[in-house]
C-alpha cells in the first residue's frame, strides 16, 4: 500500500515532541519510515518569579500560551507537508504520541488553573530539597526532578503549594489537555518521582508524606501525581476540545487513540533501539544525557547518576548534563556573521558541517585552550549558574581548528565526568552506544569525538541521528496499534518490526583522539574552578 492510501485509511502514527528549541512532528506509515514532518522553533526565557514566590529568583521557563502556539504552528506545518507531498488533507491518524523535555514543575489547582510559572529541567534552584530528599529516600533525587521542585517550593513556603491538585511534566500537561487523561509513561514518570518496575515507589511515597506532614496540606503526594502507564497501553482519545487545541482549523477528527506520554529520554531510547540491558544511547542537543540500561543495581547512591526507567519499566542509569550545544550554536552564529562581512553567505547546515569538520584538524592538546559551555547551572559539577567561558594562555595555539575542537570537546566534558563513575567505579558493561540529536547531524564529527570521550564504538542510525525524539514517540504510538498485543514486548517490536535490516554507521575510538580527549579533560577539570569564580564574581546586568 502506498503512503497516500495509508494516510487516507488512518494507518499512520503521529509523534510530537516538544524539545528545548524546537517542536517537531513526524508522521510515520506502516513501514515506520517518516512520511511527513512539521516543526516550530521556540526558546525558553529567563524570567523573574513573582515577588515573594521563592526569593525573587530568575527561572528558565516557557509560557503555556507559547506551548499551544508552537504546537498549532507545528501541526499546521505538518499538514502543509502532507498536502504538498500527497495532495490530501491530514484529517486523522491511527494513533498519536506526545513527548517533551522531562522533569520540571507544572502545577494546577482543583479547577485546573496554573498555580506557578513552569519551571523547566534547566533550573538549578533546588539544591537543598534535592539533597534532603536524597538523604531521606537513600535514592538520588536530582535538582531538575519534579519532586525536588515541589519540596523546594514547600521549603520556600510558597503560598500556592497548599492549593495543588495536580503536578505533571510538559508532556503530561499537553497529553492531559488533548485527551482529558492525567497520565505519564513510566519513563517520564521516573523523572517526577522514583518508580519501581510498575509505578511510583510506595515506600518513598509514604516517606514524602511523613516529611511534609507538619505543613498539614489537604493533599497526599500520590493524589496529585499522574497515573503511571507502560508502553503499549492505551492512554485516552483525542477529545473535541483537544482537537481544537491542536488544530484550530477544525479539520482534525476526534477519537484518535494516544499512547502514554513520554519524556525525551524515553523517546531517545526507543529511537535508537537502546532498551535492552547493556545498551546505551547519548542524546546531545541543548542538554546532553547518556542512558545505560543496567543488568543490576548500582552499589551505592551517586548524586551524579540518576536512576530512571525505559518506557517498558527497566532500570536505567542516566548521566544528565544541562549544557551541550548552546555555546557551540552561539559561537557558530558569530562566525556566520563574520562571513557575511566578507561577502560570503553559507546556509546553516553547510556552515555547521564546515566548522565541525575543521575541528577534526585540531592539535592533540587542543592548542592548550579551555572552554566551559555552561549557559545554565550544572548539578553534576555543583555549579548553580551558567557563565559560558573561553580561556587561552598567552602561548596557546589559538587556531580555528583548535578553537572549534575545544568547543566540541567542552560539550562532552561534564558527561565524561559522570560516565567515568559508571564505567570505572561501578564496572558497568556497555555493548553498544548510539548517538542522536543535533551534535551528530554532521556525519562522523561529533560521533568521532564521542567515541574518543567514551573510548567505545559509537553508532548513529541515518536520519534519526538528528530527529530521533519525534520519531521515537511516533514508534511508541505505533506500538499501541500492533496486532499481537499480548505477545510482542516493546523490545521485540523494535528489534523485529522496526530496526530489523536498518543500517547504522559505527565509528570506533581512534587512539590519538582518546589521548587528545584525556589531555583536554585535565585542563577542563582544572578550569571548572575558573567557571566557579566567574559565577561568584560576574553578575547578570
Amino acid at each position: 500500500m502506498d503512503i497516500r492510501q495509508t494516510i487516507i485509511e488512518n494507518k499512520t502514527s503521529l509523534g510530537i515532541e516538544l524539545g528545548s528549541t524546537r517542536i517537531k512532528a513526524v508522521l510515520i506509515g506502516e513501514n515506520f519510515e517518516p512520511a511527513a514532518a512539521g516543526s516550530h522553533d521556540w526558546e525558553n526565557r529567563l524570567e523573574a518569579l513573582p515577588a515573594g514566590t521563592a526569593g525573587n529568583l530568575n527561572i528558565w521557563t516557557y509560557s503555556l500560551d507559547d506551548v499551544w502556539t508552537g504546537l498549532q504552528n507545528c501541526f499546521k506545518d505538518l499538514s502543509r507537508d502532507v498536502k504538498k507531498r500527497y495532495d490530501i488533507d491530514l484529517v486523522s491518524t491511527g494513533a498519536i504520541g506526545i513527548s517533551a523535555m522531562m522533569h520540571g514543575y507544572l502545577v494546577f489547582d482543583k479547577n485546573d488553573n496554573q498555580l506557578a510559572p513552569f519551571r523547566t529541567w534547566r533550573n538549578t534552584m533546588t539544591a537543598k530539597s534535592a539533597s534532603l530528599l536524597t538523604e531521606k529516600f537513600q535514592f538520588n533525587i536530582p535538582q531538575r526532578w519534579s519532586i525536588a521542585h515541589l519540596y523546594q517550593a514547600i521549603l520556600n513556603e510558597e503560598s500556592h503549594v497548599k492549593d495543588i491538585g495536580f503536578l505533571t511534566t510538559l508532556a503530561g500537561y499537553v497529553h492531559w489537555k488533548l485527551t482529558g487523561k492525567k497520565a505519564l509513561g513510566i519513563g517520564d514518570a521516573s523523572g517526577v518521582f522514583p518508580v519501581n518496575e510498575e509505578s511510583y515507589d510506595e515506600r518513598m511515597l509514604k516517606q514524602f508524606d511523613e516529611l511534609v506532614s507538619p505543613y498539614n496540606y489537604r493533599w497526599k503526594i500520590a493524589d496529585i501525581l499522574p497515573a503511571v502507564q507502560k508502553a503499549g497501553e492505551n492512554s485516552g482519545l483525542l477529545t473535541p476540545e483537544g482537537a481544537k487545541l491542536l488544530d484550530p482549523s477544525g479539520v482534525l477528527k476526534t477519537g484518535i487513540p494516544f499512547c502514554p506520554p513520554e519524556g525525551d529520554a524515553g523517546t531517545g531510547m526507543v529511537a535508537t533501539n537502546s532498551i535492552a540491558e547493556r545498551t546505551g544511547n547519548v542524546s546531545a542537543g541543548t542538554s546532553v544525557f547518556a542512558m545505560i540500561v543496567m543488568e543490576k543495581n548500582l552499589s551505592k547512591v551517586y548524586p551524579e547518576i540518576d536512576i530512571v526507567a525505559t518506557p517498558a519499566g527497566k532500570a536505567v542509569a542516566m548521566v544528565h548534563c544541562n549544557n551541550c550545544t548552546s555555546d557551540i550554536d552561539a559561537w557558530f552564529k558569530l562566525l556566520g556573521e563574520a562571513q557575511v562581512l566578507g561577502g560570503v553567505k553559507m546556509d546553516k547546515p553547510a556552515l555547521y558541517d564546515a566548522l565541525y569538520y575543521k575541528a577534526l584538524e585540531g592539535d592533540e592538546n587542543c592548542g592548550n585552550l579551555f572552554a566551559c559551555n555552561y549557559y545554565s547551572g550544572e548539578h553534576l559539577t555543583h555549579i548553580e549558574e551558567g557563565r559560558p567561558l573561553f580561556v587561552r594562555m598567552p602561548d596557546s595555539s589559538f587556531t580555528l581548528a583548535n578553537f572549534l575542537k575545544t568547543l566540541l570537546f567542552s560539550s562532552m566534558g561534564t558527561l565524561k565526568l559522570g560516565m567515568d563513575i559508571l564505567v570505572e567505579k561501578e564496572k558497568v558493561r556497555i555493548d553498544s552506544v548510539l548517538g542522536h540529536g543535533g551534535l551528530f547531524k554532521t556525519k562522523g564529527a561529533g560521533q568521532r569525538f564521542l567515541a574518543a570521550a567514551f573510548n567505545t564504538p559509537v553508532s548513529v542510525m541515518g536520519e534519526s541521528a538528528g530527529e530521533g525524539g519525534a520519531w521515537g514517540i511516533a514508534l511508541l504510538a505505533a506500538f499501541i496499534l500492533r496486532e499481537n498485543k499480548t505477545e510482542n514486548s516493546l523490545s521485540e517490536f523494535l528489534a523485529e518490526k522496526v530496526f530489523k535490516g536498518r543500517e547504522s554507521v559505527q565509528i570506533a575510538p581512534d587512539a590519538n583522539d582518546v589521548k587528545s580527549f584525556k589531555k583536554f579533560m585535565e585542563l577542563y577539570t582544572a578550569g571548572l574552578n575558573v567557571e566557579r569564580s566567574a559565577v561568584e564574581n560576574l553578575r547578570r546586568g
